[in-house]
């Protein structure tokens, strides 16, 4: 039995547009409301929602049936979580809060096997179908998406240096964090936050590096997307339901008598 192919990954080498949806509803049942639409890659998110190891396994099974490649970002930086979602069979990771080079070798690292990095090792996990994978270990660094979130100012100054370190897929911008940083918290669409974003995207893109980001905005996402992004989120799930929710209470409101 071989290892599965990431799919996102390779499309994101070769400069393919990937359109993906955040997802922060911690469910199995909610991931595959999702799921069918046909998002190219899903973040599910355990920084800011209440996800732990078994929704998140739960959401893995659902989206892999679908396609879809489900990137999770952890909560932090940290060796161990990466090792357990790594042996989960999770396919790409998203690291929050990268502030420099030291910081984006230790991401690389948390997910490599000895020499090249520090992942423990075991032989018997969902990652490769519980011994079944004979490539598992041959192949995993090349199946293994690995995105540094960059969300200051001095993350953004260091974007060419950070992306460039051996081992990193891509570079991802958090706006609402690179605005609270610039004094504009809350304003993650403010025109000097983008402006900031977009300088150091095309010096990363010049350099081939792929790059994404989470807008809420479809037309903006689709803008990004033309101009050199390479992977967009252009919503959650969250705030569809939200939305969604809102939109039809006042709808039917409207027509009351």
């Amino acid at each position: 039995m071989e290892l599965e192919k990431n799919t996102f990954e390779a499309a994101i080498k070769a400069g393919e547009k990937q359109l993906g949806l955040w997802i922060s509803l911690c469910s199995g049942f909610g991931a595959e409301v999702t799921a069918p639409s046909g998002f190219d890659w899903a973040l599910i998110d355990m920084e800011h929602s209440p996800n732990d190891y078994h929704s998140v396994l739960a959401q893995l099974q659902v989206f892999a049936g679908y396609g879809t490649t489900a990137i999770v970002r952890p909560d932090w930086n940290d060796t161990v979580v990466v090792k357990r979602l790594m042996d989960l069979g999770v396919q790409g990771l998203l690291f929050p809060m990268i502030q420099s080079v030291e910081e984006a070798k230790k991401a690389v690292a948390a997910t490599r096997y000895p020499p090249h990095g520090v992942r423990g090792v075991s032989g018997n996990t969902r990652a490769n179908k519980f011994g079944r994978v004979s490539d598992y270990v041959a192949r995993v660094d090349d199946e293994t998406t690995v995105i540094l979130q960059l969300e200051t100012v001095s993350a953004v100054a260091q974007a060419e240096a950070i992306g460039t370190v051996d081992g990193v897929s891509g570079v991802f911008f958090g706006p609402a964090d690179i605005a609270a940083d610039m004094g504009k918290v809350g304003k993650l669409m403010d025109p000097e936050v983008w402006d900031l974003i977009k300088e150091a995207a095309k010096k990363l893109m010049a350099k081939g590096v792929p790059v994404g980001t989470l807008v809420m905005d479809p037309d903006f996402a689709a803008d990004l997307l033309n101009e050199g992004f390479t992977f967009v989120a252009c919503g959650s799930d969250t705030g569809l339901l939200a939305k969604a929710s809102d939109a039809l209470l006042a709808t039917v409101k409207s027509k009351l008598a």
